[in-house]
């Protein structure tokens, strides 16, 4: 994708980084960096275990392949170049650089709404409706899902990063960020960005509230078939099948609410840097944690392949 723009406006940015002392840069560097390696590996982990074992080959375990894929390319847009940064105590980004990173995290972001969605109808279907549910996720529909999935993120994120495009920055290139942010972006932009904002107004409620609300109904279905059969040998089936992805959806969508809906303190900047670590660092890393320990398949043919290599050798 080429950009074009004004060649008066900046030509780089200055990201600020996170809220904390130069004398503790080395440690969160650290830190941050054992993050991003349990991101990457937890993440990889979880798509070979898919890989390997035919009894996860599920449109469940279809869905978590992917959104395990996600959540490593969704870590790696924004830490490898604020570890960089961190290190080499370097703090521009080139405007290119800058507008690629915000189109990225934006269609990453996005993906991970729908196919937590997805994940929500998977569950729906095979709590309330059992004895369709091969008929239902079919490998086509699975397939659909997630083909859809990827185009409607990519054509929404397209329109935002082609509208940023056309601002202007002659106030300034600083942003109190870690990495290049859309909201941040705007603030900073000398153009009129009514625009920009009504579309992120819009687009935003259709790829995050409406997937949320989807989300919310299929538990809330799930929640009245339980009602209405209640024991416990079904009510420990619906947790075990719904306990992971539901931890996975009240911390993603935590963290947004977080953002949006809690009232700001006075210093704003340092309250959306830390919420934005949570959502671009935290809840990547933790996702794997929440699918091995919650999930007693994965645990199984983990347990399984370790039994293996230890009589292999």
């Amino acid at each position: 994708m080429r950009i074009t723009r004004n060649q008066s406006s900046a030509s780089e940015f200055i990201l600020l980084g996170l809220p904390i002392h130069p004398e503790d840069q080395g440690m969160y560097s650290a830190l941050f960096l054992v993050m991003y390696l349990t991101t990457v590996l937890g993440n990889l982990l979880i798509i070979l275990l898919i890989r390997l074992d035919s009894h996860l080959h599920t449109p469940m375990y279809f869905f978590l392949s992917h959104l395990a894929f996600t959540d490593i390319s969704f870590s790696s847009v924004t830490a490898p170049k604020t570890l960089m940064n961190m290190l080499t105590h370097s703090q521009s980004i080139s405007y290119t650089a800058c507008i690629s990173q915000v189109y990225f995290f934006l269609m990453f972001g996005a993906i991970d709404n729908f196919l937590l969605t997805s994940m929500a109808y998977d569950r729906y279907v095979a709590i309330c409706h059992p004895l369709y549910y091969m008929r239902i996720m079919s490998q086509s529909i699975c397939m659909l899902l997630v083909i859809t999935s990827w185009f409607l993120s990519c054509a929404a994120t397209f329109v935002h990063t082609i509208l940023l495009a056309r601002l202007s920055f002659f106030k300034g290139n600083t942003l109190h960020h870690f990495f290049c942010d859309l909201s941040a972006l705007i603030k900073l932009s000398s153009s009129d960005t009514s625009i920009n904002e009504l579309v992120i107004l819009t687009l935003g409620s259709l790829v995050i509230a409406v997937p949320f609300i989807c989300i919310l109904v299929s538990y809330v279905c799930i929640g009245a078939t339980i009602l209405r059969t209640p024991s416990i040998k079904g009510i420990r089936k619906a947790l075990s099948t719904c306990g992971s992805h539901l931890s996975v959806v009240s911390l993603y969508y935590g963290t947004i609410i977080g953002q949006y809906l809690v009232p700001s303190s006075k210093n704003t900047n340092d309250k959306d840097v830390i919420v934005a670590v949570l959502y671009t660092l935290v809840t990547p890393m933790l996702n794997p944690f929440i699918y091995s320990l919650r999930n007693q398949d994965m645990k199984g043919v983990l347990r399984n392949i370790l039994i293996k290599r230890m009589y292999s050798k």
